[in-house]
């Protein structure tokens, strides 16, 4: 009941959570009318909210277009104008070059009025430039005899007596009015050229009518040195140097209109330009302040024509004021037609809900019932097979007791067939509760390391004795590149196999069936390699020695036609098409295929192959049985192994599946460093002898080659007995080393068609080696009689093969040194003898068949019924050597139970190591009591939850005796076998 708990939780929750929707539901159903005006005038208060805010940004990108507009128009005139002044600066370092200091000078009027006239498209700001000399007072009289005329004032009238002048020498012929003038005598013009010359830089004055044009404008004025300045000169350094003046008359009105005109949305924007020298009286340079326009926007960008002293900037604003926002007014009406028709929808819809309510809720409880039903189904099943298990390991327990007394035949008879009925049915309740792990998704892989080879031998014991029976060929093959060990879950891996071999023995009535297992990658490559030939030659059939038209494993044909002769010589071929594997990888990736010629799956079931609980054959007359839940198994297992299985059939032809499964690479310290082995170890005495295998078919032959190859036989096959008696007489006539110990392997076709005691007769030049049959069935006595030594049965395995041989070879089996020795002799089985053994069980007849095992191997055994009387039986000390627990018993369970044993023990050890005395009677320095889990439950997590509370092993019910025995005696293994 408490594994349920859980689930029934989850169910209570969820349908606490529908019936929440249905008050949320009521809760519509009955809103009122009012709250739909509410939300219309929320509505209206977020379109308006809406409209400011895309009002705002509409105005912002305005604003930023102004911005952009008049920076782009500042920065403009700011570069021309500089351009202007450096040109200005070059006629005045001209002037000073090939004038002061040239002798006689290069340059005179009209040579400057032409240079001037000819450069001034470099200067397209200037309306003209002059340049002034420096004159004083007692140089005028002689400076005026020189030039022929008077020094005037800039009233054009003579220049009265002052201590200097600076009279316009050269000018531009636009502005040639200015020769003779004294630009000392303008107030604002001496003052701008006092200012040139004291600071070396070029100086502005402020915004006056040009005597011309009458245009708004400024002059540049430049110093001209005699000779260079050091940058460190002082002002009277300055003054002193000062040979003159170089002016440029700038019409800024002008300037801006030229400016304007070329730039495009020229009429988008109104322009003014401003002199803020003095912040309190701006003088405009450009443009009126009634020229209109939109005056709620405006931006001021600064202007820097060079000269520190006054102070420049631009000022834009709109010609026109912004139109209406009909996008923006039209967004908001669109927002809040939209709010009202959601609140009306919304409105509108409870009365939908309210309708369908009920129809909902029912829907919401079904689909939570229906989601329990399938965990509750799991839960069932595995309950069920827990159950089950209780009984069922008291009846094969009493069968297998009943079969050690003294029974006439029909009894043992009856009693065996009992018995094997009790483990198909425990084999069912296995896969049913591997389904029900499945579907609850408990089914956990281990990873332990494991031997493949050896894994498949055990598949092959299993089926052995059904394909004898049947007359088919049960072969396996792993290749030589598959690492001997990996790390996965062997029980898993040999389950896969065995439902798939099981399910083709099953269908299988003549023919073969055959286990391949090889790389992934390489089989994959040598697929792909006989796809690209077929596709080049076309497909065909090729012809064998033997006849048939199918080079498969018995000459039938089979579902695959790639599982053909020519793609296993590729598979097993060591030369071009031999794909190294790649060791540095951690990871191992296997393709296994089992191919078989039974009768296939029909057409109209293969897409359901996998669906647990279907077959393909439903009918109550049906020829084959089964549950129809082993392939859907295997694919979860497969899948879990990180890899996909797939079949091909064909009806009365025959079906291969194929699978895929990914593994850990095992390192190679790691296998030396297992303590005991993965596998039974293969004779070694048979190494370096030879065999001829003779076997019409290629592909069996190989099979029999491998396993010939893994006892260290080398083998050669031939196709009939004339060329392998052809053989043995070449290698006698070389007089080889170990002649005498080869051996001839025939295939019973051989047999039947050709007469080996003929050929037996007919070769008397060597001693004839020993001559094996290999069949499927056959009688000793007819085969002795035909000349052979001895008869192997098939399926062929390499132990069986190698016991063979020693017999008939008359070699001695190899004894296991040391440890092993003792493993694999008698005395094993006598490491019970008289141990105090201890079975804890609440079910009188599993205490029974647990005693009645443990005493045939001469165990004493005492049994006790609950966890209680078994803490009685345990306190310190006792007699016990090892205790059998079962785990869920009334009162006190086995979890319970051993947790309270191991804390007596932990008591007790901790005394011993403080310095207390063992109790009377007992010899062991620690006390830890072997306990062993019984349980009916074999899910992975009862088994973890044995290793919490301090269990040693696991034996699950219904248990054998050997079963019991082997997990008793390795706590005493140790103490039996000596060191070697």
């Amino acid at each position: 009941m408490g594994s349920k708990m859980p689930s029934h939780h989850a169910v209570a929750v969820r349908l606490s959570a529908a019936r929440k929707g249905n008050k949320t539901t009521q809760y519509w159903k009955s809103l009122p009318l009012s709250l739909l005006g509410v939300w219309i005038m929320v509505a209206a208060c977020i379109a308006m909210y809406i409209c400011g805010c895309l009002n705002a940004v509409v105005m912002e990108r305005r604003k930023e277009v102004l911005v952009s507009l008049c920076d782009e128009r500042a920065r403009m005139l700011q570069d021309q104008f500089a351009v202007s002044v450096n040109h200005v600066h070059a006629l005045a370092i001209l002037v000073s070059t090939f004038h002061h200091h040239k002798h006689p000078s290069a340059i005179d009027q009209e040579t400057f009025a032409v240079y001037t006239a000819r450069t001034a498209f470099e200067r397209p700001l200037l309306s003209g430039v002059a340049y002034a000399k420096r004159v004083l007072h007692s140089e005028r009289e002689k400076f005026e005899k020189q030039q022929g005329w008077t020094i005037k004032t800039m009233k054009r009238e003579p220049s009265s007596v002052q201590d200097e002048y600076a009279p316009v020498i050269f000018t531009q012929k636009t502005v040639s009015y200015l020769e003779s003038l004294d630009m000392m005598s303008g107030e604002e013009d001496g003052e701008n050229i006092l200012r040139a010359r004291e600071s070396g830089k070029a100086v502005l004055t402020s915004p006056f009518r040009l005597l011309e044009s009458n245009h708004l404008g400024v002059v540049l004025t430049f110093p001209v040195y005699y000779s260079g300045l050091s940058p460190d000169a002082t002002v009277d350094d300055r003054i002193k140097s000062t040979a003159g003046y170089l002016g440029g008359a700038f019409d800024v009105e002008s300037l801006v209109k030229n400016l304007l005109r070329q730039l495009s949305g020229n009429q988008a924007i109104v322009v003014n330009v401003y002199d803020v020298t003095n912040s309190s009286e701006p003088l405009i340079m450009y443009g009126s302040l009634d020229s209109g326009g939109d005056m709620s926007l405006a931006h001021v960008s600064l202007l820097d024509f060079g000269d520190p002293f006054r102070k420049h900037h631009m000022s834009c604003r709109y010609y026109q004021k912004p139109s209406i926002p009909w996008s923006t007014i039209t967004t908001s009406v669109g927002i809040f037609v939209i709010a009202v028709l959601v609140g009306y929808i919304t409105y509108a819809a409870v009365t939908h809900i309210a309708k369908v309510e009920d129809a909902f809720r029912k829907m919401e409880e079904l689909k939570v019932r229906a989601e329990d039903a399938g965990v509750a189904k799991s839960e069932f099943l595995a309950t069920v097979s827990h159950e089950i298990r209780t009984p069922m390991n008291g009846v094969l327990g009493m069968l297998s007791m009943l079969l050690d007394t003294n029974l006439d035949s029909n009894q043992k008879d009856y009693a065996k067939t009992a018995q094997v009925c009790g483990k198909a049915l425990i084999t069912l309740i296995n896969e049913v509760l591997d389904r029900a792990k499945v579907e609850s998704g408990k089914i956990e892989l281990e990873e332990v390391p494991f031997d493949v080879r050896s894994a498949l031998d055990d598949v092959l014991s299993v089926f052995s004795a059904k394909s004898r029976g049947k007359g088919i060929e049960l072969a396996v093959f792993v290749s030589e590149k598959v690492p001997e060990i990996i790390i996965g879950d062997p029980g898993r891996f040999r389950q896969i196999i065995t439902n798939l071999v099981g399910n083709s023995v099953k269908f299988t009535e003549r023919g073969h069936i055959f286990v391949q297992v090889h790389m992934a990658e390489h089989r994959k490559h040598v697929l792909d390699v006989m796809a690209e030939v077929d596709s080049k030659r076309g497909t065909g059939v090729d012809i064998i020695s033997g006849g048939s038209p199918f080079t498969t494993l018995s000459g039938f044909e089979a579902a695959d036609n790639r599982n053909c002769w020519e793609t296993f010589k590729l598979l097993v071929s060591e030369d071009q098409y031999c794909m190294a594997t790649d060791e540095a990888s951690d990871y191992v990736s296997l393709t296994v295929s089992v191919e078989d010629t039974g009768i296939g799956i029909p057409l109209h079931a293969q897409d359901r192959v996998f669906t647990p609980f279907m077959q393909a054959d439903s009918s109550t007359s049906r020829n084959y049985g089964g549950t129809g839940i082993g392939l859907s198994i295997s694919k979860c297992l497969v899948e879990l192994m990180s890899g996909q299985i797939s079949f091909l059939s064909r009806p009365l032809i025959g079906s291969t599946f194929t699978f895929t499964a990914v593994f850990k690479r095992c390192e190679k310290n790691a296998i030396t460093d297992l303590k005991r082995p993965l596998s039974e170890a293969l004779p070694s005495g048979l190494k370096g002898m030879r065999a001829i295998v003779v076997d019409k078919r290629p592909l069996r032959g190989a099979i029999t080659k491998y396993h010939l190859q893994r006892l260290g036989i080398w083998a050669e096959v031939v196709s009939s007995i004339k060329l392998a008696f052809g053989s043995l007489s070449q290698q006698n006539g070389c007089s080889k080393p170990g002649v005498g110990r080869e051996i001839i392997l025939i295939e019973k076709e051989i047999w039947l068609s050709e007469h080996v005691l003929d050929w037996k007769s007919n070769v008397k030049s060597f001693k004839l080696p020993k001559l094996i049959l290999l069949a499927t069935s056959a009688d000793s006595d007819k085969a002795k009689a035909a000349g052979f030594d001895r008869v192997i049965m098939k399926p062929l395995r390499a132990s069986t093969i190698a016991a063979c041989l020693q017999q008939v070879l008359g070699l001695k089996d190899e004894k296991p040194q040391g440890k092993e020795a003792i493993k694999n002799s008698g005395v094993l089985h006598t490491l019970l003898f008289e141990k105090n053994i201890l079975v804890v069980d609440d079910n009188s007849v599993n205490r029974k068949v647990a005693a009645g095992a443990l005493k045939k191997y001469g165990a004493r055994v005492e049994c006790v019924g609950s966890g209680k009387d078994a803490l009685a039986l345990l306190k310190l000390p006792h007699k016990f050597d090892a205790c059998f627990m079962d785990v869920q018993m009334p009162e006190m369970d086995g979890f319970e139970a051993t947790r309270r044993i191991r804390i007596m023990e932990s008591n007790a050890n901790e005394d011993l190591s403080n310095g207390g005395s063992a109790a009377e009677g007992s010899n062991e320095v620690k006390y830890h009591l072997p306990i062993l889990a019984m349980t009916a439950d074999v899910i992975h997590a009862t088994y973890e939850k044995c290793r919490e509370c301090g269990m040693d092993a696991y034996v699950s019910k219904p248990f054998d005796e050997e079963q019991l025995y082997q997990a008793a005696a390795k706590f005493f293994e140790s103490k039996s076998i000596p060191n070697s």
